[in-house]
């Protein structure tokens, strides 16, 4: 009676193992669909943006003479500040 039911609990913990195996195999499988699908989207994404590389150079170097602009204003509007204060 004991090896009966010894067999039947192995047998149950097999059954378990194999059902969430199968159910991990399932959402692998779905896992990878969806990094496939994500893939895909990432290079029409990078085909996309090639071309704004040579137009964002520029833009760069123009945004980092104005930042000094502003930096610049920025001091001498401090300096009224001070004077104004007294």
């Amino acid at each position: 009676m004991l090896v009966s039911l010894t067999l039947i609990v192995v047998a149950l913990v097999v059954v378990a193992l194999v059902g969430h195996l199968i159910a991990v195999a399932v959402a692998l499988m779905g896992a990878r669909r969806n990094v496939s699908q994500l893939a895909s989207g990432l290079e029409i994404i990078a085909g996309h943006v090639e071309p704004l590389k040579d137009r964002l150079v520029p833009i760069n170097t123009a945004l980092g003479d104005l930042l000094a602009a502003l930096a610049t204003v920025d001091r001498h509007l401090l300096g009224v500040a001070r004077i104004l204060r007294g």
